[in-house]
């Protein structure tokens, strides 16, 4: 009875380490992953101040936006605001921090 027990305890305390090392290591991931993928919401466009610095380009972008009016919660979707923004942005001609693509279907990473 004390091996079984020992035997359940050491598989409950194996599948504990195993299931918190992959929950951080897709932490990780997502943290030094494509910036772009996570700037979504209300956008703010600033001369200075900035959160990122984007580049609009015709291809080769990291990210395709979609300009909407409600509906901003998902990835690839900018609502342009005045104030209460989630992130603000410098437009620039070089020294970007992500290439945006505007588009009317298929925003996203």
């Amino acid at each position: 009875m004390k091996l079984r027990a020992l035997i359940v305890a050491t598989g409950l305390t194996v599948g504990a380490i195993g299931l918190s090392s992959y929950m951080s290591s897709d932490n990780d991931v997502k943290s030094k992953g494509n910036p772009a993928c996570e700037v979504y919401g209300k956008i703010k466009i600033v001369d200075y101040g900035e959160d990122y610095k984007v580049k609009e380009v015709d291809y080769s972008e990291d990210v395709k936006v979609k300009w909407v009016d409600y509906g901003e919660n998902s990835r690839g979707k900018w609502k342009k605001v005045d104030y209460g923004e989630d992130f603000k942005i410098k437009w620039v001609d070089y020294g970007e921090d992500f290439k945006v693509k505007f588009v009317d279907y298929g925003e996203g990473c």
